[in-house]
């Protein structure tokens, strides 16, 4: 029976649900048994929550039909450092081991109020830290497309669970990148929106002002289906915007577009297949009646030192919180007094890569450097928002990659972190301006590794931006991974 849904979009499997074409708890009995015998593989789900989904499906099928809602019976993951009750937050990190979800956060309240269901919780780099998903406690995320291959982080397990159809939508935290890149190496949809457009409310800080919860996908279409349930105003989180999302799909032409082509990007170090791929779309786009106009925007070349010095420089304000003392793992080893007991139980707790930004960001932030690293960083971030708000007034979208490569080896990195925040290179822009961005699967051939491509829009024009990526779908410009039954066979 899965293999008929494993391939289905969010709206596909939801319509099933509601017609009674498939029971509800036979689909689930048969996702449950097929989930935990491709993980075993890809080690992309950290906990399955079988006896409360079962739970809850007995009350969905006690409602009326009238009284179902918009995403009636849909399995849906959610990443590691999101928060639900009873469910596993433990941010793929010693420090959080066995820690439970307290309360539930704005996301998950908002998607079980439309009837879907939260299946369980997915691996992910340690506190959201990485572009591999290889720095987990729970070991790394593999690539379904090749097993020696990373999936992508640091939302690399959320990226795998709809890639192999463990739920048709699922949700990452995106900091940097860190939902378009894994989405990029698998071949799917990767949303992220404009700041403050979905609360962050139960959502373990990164990055405060960079953080986004947001969604991967089959389909550009179900982008715009979770949006309208999740994207609205939460007086939980004071971020959010005013305006709720407000779907234009099919509402808008490819036809009289104007796309500013970041070209100088492409004639840096990018593979050639996914320069291929850039152009081939260009040309599509081209083909639509889309003006092709070349921009510049000048502060690109900054924009990794900016991110990484305020995303590290928050992220140890924020990690400062886990000292062992009122949550989390405490050191067993004797202390001699209370700095003691916190360098020895940060020290265990925390994995090398969170301990190198912790120790960035303390240097960013300390004393004598406080002007000359955040200071300037903050600076920098406002004129690069300032320079991106005025290519908005000439342009409808920006258009560059999503990644300069496919999916790299498994521990390619591991002895070099600055080759892997290299990755975030085209990603950073859009979480320093808050502007929306959305990494669509490129087509590529039988055997190559999936490749994404990248758009983003005005702040705040989240709609348009994705009616924009569902036109580019419906034209089969896009190509969502297929995975076939026997792939592991």
């Amino acid at each position: 029976m899965m293999n008929e849904f494993l391939n289905k979009d969010a709206t596909e499997l939801i319509s099933a649900f509601v017609n009674q074409t498939i029971n509800l708890k036979n689909y689930y009995k048969s996702l449950f048994q097929y989930i935990e015998n491709q993980n075993l593989i890809v080690n992309a789900v950290t906990s399955l929550e079988k006896e409360k989904v079962l739970e809850r499906i007995s009350k969905l099928e006690n409602k009326n039909p009238q009284e179902f809602g918009i995403l009636y019976g849909l399995p849906i993951f959610i990443k590691e450092n999101i928060q639900k009750i009873g469910y596993s937050v433990q941010c793929a990190s010693k420090i959080l081991k066995d820690y439970k979800g307290q309360y539930d956060s704005t996301l998950v309240t908002l998607l079980e109020e439309a009837d879907a269901i939260i299946v369980g919780t997915t691996n992910m780099d340690e506190f959201a830290m990485g572009s591999s998903n290889e720095h987990s406690v729970h070991g790394p995320v593999k690539n379904p497309h090749n097993l020696s291959y990373v999936s992508g982080g640091s939302s690399g397990g959320s990226s795998v669970a709809v890639t192999l159809g463990f739920s048709p939508i699922s949700f990452g935290s995106d900091t940097g990148g860190s939902v378009r890149e894994p989405a990029s190496f698998c071949g799917i949809f990767g949303y992220k929106p404009t700041y403050g457009r979905v609360s962050r409310y139960g959502l373990v800080a990164h990055s405060s002002s960079l953080d986004q919860i947001s969604p991967f996908s089959r389909s550009a279409r179900d982008i715009d289906l979770i949006l309208n349930i999740i994207g609205k105003k939460d007086f939980n989180d004071a971020t959010t915007l005013n305006t709720n999302y407000s779907s234009v799909l099919n509402k808008i032409s490819l036809k009289g577009k104007k796309i500013g082509v970041l070209r100088h990007l492409i004639e840096e170090d990018i593979e050639d297949n996914v320069k291929k791929s850039f152009i081939d779309m260009e040309n599509h786009l081209k083909n639509e009646g889309c003006e092709m106009i070349d921009i510049q925007l000048t502060s690109i070349d900054h924009a990794l030192s900016v991110y990484y010095i305020i995303a590290s420089s928050e992220a140890s304000s924020n990690l400062a919180r886990f000292d062992g003392i009122r949550y989390g793992q405490r050191t067993q080893k004797n202390c001699e007094d209370l700095t003691d007991l916190y360098c020895k139980t940060r020290s265990e707790g925390f994995g090398e890569q969170v301990k190198l930004r912790i120790m960035l960001g303390t240097f960013a932030l300390s004393s004598g450097y406080y002007d000359a690293f955040y200071g300037k960083a903050m600076d920098l971030r406002q004129k690069m928002s300032e320079e991106l708000d005025n290519i908005f007034k000439n342009v409808d979208f920006v258009y560059l990659p999503t990644t300069p490569s496919s999916a790299f080896p498994l521990g390619n990195t591991n002895q070099n972190s600055v080759k892997e925040y290299l990755f975030d290179i085209f990603t950073v822009t859009a979480n320093l301006t808050g502007a929306p961005a959305i990494s669509i699967p490129a087509p590529v051939s039988l055997n190559q590794m999936p490749i994404g491509l990248q758009f983003m829009a005005k702040k705040g024009n989240d709609a348009e931006l994705v009616a924009f990526a569902y036109e580019l779908e419906k034209k089969k410009y896009t190509q969502t991974t297929k995975i076939p039954s026997n792939i592991f066979n």
